[in-house]
């Protein structure tokens, strides 16, 4: 049995979850609601307010199958009651951020400043110049849109500019040395 996918992802007050044909799952809270077509080879049940995710045999396929399964599910109850956000952070001289509407500014060390506007379900906050949230109920969609503004920079190795992940470590590197 996989150790993850056994687990029962528990219901909480204020969320309901619908099972349609086809493994479509839609997770309605007080943040919103989310749908995901999950595998069809698994079985969903809900019973006395948990989600019960089954495995219909131990191919190896299944298995990974499985245990993918039961985290989409608690990844989108945890969205639709907490939400999700992931925090970035710009080093380096004359590296900033604004915002305008939903568009986000960056300025950072190019000729231009780039411009991106935020996705549908998602918002970024700005705190000070240099420190981005990326909030909203979709941990995938927070995930990758945050990727996507990280690589307009990337921290380079010797001084540490660009734009990191807030609990993101860079591993520095040693400049050139002068000859003696």
């Amino acid at each position: 049995m996989s150790r993850i996918g056994r687990l029962p992802v528990e219901i909480p007050a204020g969320v309901t979850i619908d099972i349609a044909e086809g493994n479509t799952v839609t997770v309605k809270g007080p943040l919103g609601t989310l749908v995901e077509n999950l595998p069809a080879e698994m079985d969903i049940k809900i019973e006395n307010n948990e989600v019960i995710v089954t495995r219909p045999n131990d191919l190896k396929k299944m298995k990974s199958l499985h245990g993918l399964t039961r985290t989409l599910i608690a990844n989108m109850v945890t969205g639709v009651t907490k939400g999700y956000q992931k925090v970035l952070e710009i080093n380096g001289v004359g590296y900033r951020a604004q915002k305008q509407g939903k568009k986000l500014i960056l300025s950072l060390g190019y000729s231009h400043p780039v411009e991106m506007e935020d996705p549908e379900g998602l918002e970024t906050v700005l705190e000070g110049q240099n420190k981005i949230t990326v909030k909203g109920i979709n941990k995938q969609k927070v995930g990758q849109y945050a990727a996507e503004i990280r690589e307009k920079r990337k921290p380079e190795p010797y001084k540490g500019k660009g734009i990191k992940y807030a609990d993101e470590v860079i591993r520095r590197k040693v400049g050139k040395t002068g000859k003696k």
